[in-house]
């Protein structure tokens, strides 16, 4: 159950999506992490909006087996499980691989429920609303992706800049409906016996989001204009491209780590990793002679998503 949690969270998307981006597909990779940084930035939204316990906060017989502090209404492993495997089914006619991803939203959702973290509703939820976005997702792609692409490179990122602002802006409102609200006590002492603790409400966590979400919609508006990543190339340089793109994103991280966990230096810091991601890295690869570029060429629809160049 702690694997398949893990496969499900960020710390297993975020590597994936970064290897798939600089070494596999660049252009499936920025796909997927625009669908997975719109769609976290939306659940964290309705956590704010809904704020609903965690099963192990107000149920003593259910044992946490993680110390979550964030609510948990809906569950974000269950509806980034549904877009991110769902949008890779989506890409095959093979039967195998739809039932294969079936298996692993589901046991997902189940590992969640069983880790006392997520009840069955919060669930249910989370692969509704999953579900529902990715099928808006792919029917507006092939709408966005050309508009967005014919925008000047300073529209693009003022765009992205806009969106990016537009669901903190979201955020803040629902945190406002939370104006004066105090941990519960029982709520507290779960979340520390289970090895956690709690903070006040703020919007740190957004802007995080937020931030990332701008960094990847204006680095691949940027990319677009400098050439499109080729990710092809003899295995060596594929695989040199991971330490020479980390290196970068662990100066951003570590700078990051002087600047506090405070909205803006959080938004900051996480747009400059998505930059660095999105378009620093990438250009490093092609000076280092790691990767080549891609010529821009006419934007088909349906192959990207906002900010994705063709």
């Amino acid at each position: 159950m702690r694997l398949m949690s893990f496969i499900g969270s960020a710390a297993f998307y975020l590597p994936l999506l970064v290897i798939v981006f600089w070494c596999v597909s660049a252009r499936l990779g920025a796909r997927l992490a625009v669908l997975l940084a719109l769609g976290s930035m939306l659940n964290a939204v309705l956590k704010l909006f809904f704020h609903d316990p965690r099963p192990f906060w107000t149920d003593r017989s259910i044992h946490g087996y993680e110390a979550q502090a964030s609510f948990g209404m809906p569950s974000g492993h269950a509806q980034n499980s549904v877009v991110a495997w769902g949008f890779l089914a989506s890409r095959t006619r093979r039967r195998a691989l739809w039932v294969a991803a079936l298996v692993l939203v589901v046991l997902i959702g189940v590992s969640r429920v069983y880790l006392g973290v997520h009840s069955i509703g919060q669930v249910l939820a989370g692969w509704a609303i999953g579900a529902v976005f990715l099928v808006v997702a792919l029917q507006l792609e092939p709408i966005v992706t050309p508009w967005w692409a014919r925008r000047p490179v300073a529209v693009q990122v003022v765009l992205a800049l806009a969106v990016s602002m537009a669901f903190l802006g979201l955020a803040w409102a629902a945190l406002r409906t939370l104006d004066g609200w105090r941990w519960p006590e029982a709520w507290s002492e779960a979340i520390i016996a289970a090895g956690g603790g709690v903070k006040p409400l703020s919007l740190t966590e957004a802007s995080a989001g937020a931030g990332g979400l701008f960094g990847i919609l204006a680095g691949l508006s940027v990319l677009g204009r400098r050439g499109w990543l080729d990710t092809g190339g003899a295995a060596w340089r594929r695989l040199a491209r991971i330490p020479a793109g980390g290196l970068g994103a662990f100066v951003i991280y570590g700078i990051g780590l002087f600047m506090g966990d405070q909205p803006v230096p959080s938004f900051l810091v996480q747009a400059a990793l998505g930059l660095w991601a999105t378009a620093g890295a990438p250009e490093a690869f092609v000076r280092l002679g790691l990767a080549g570029r891609v010529p821009r060429a006419v934007t088909r629809p349906g192959e990207a998503l906002a900010g994705a160049p063709q």
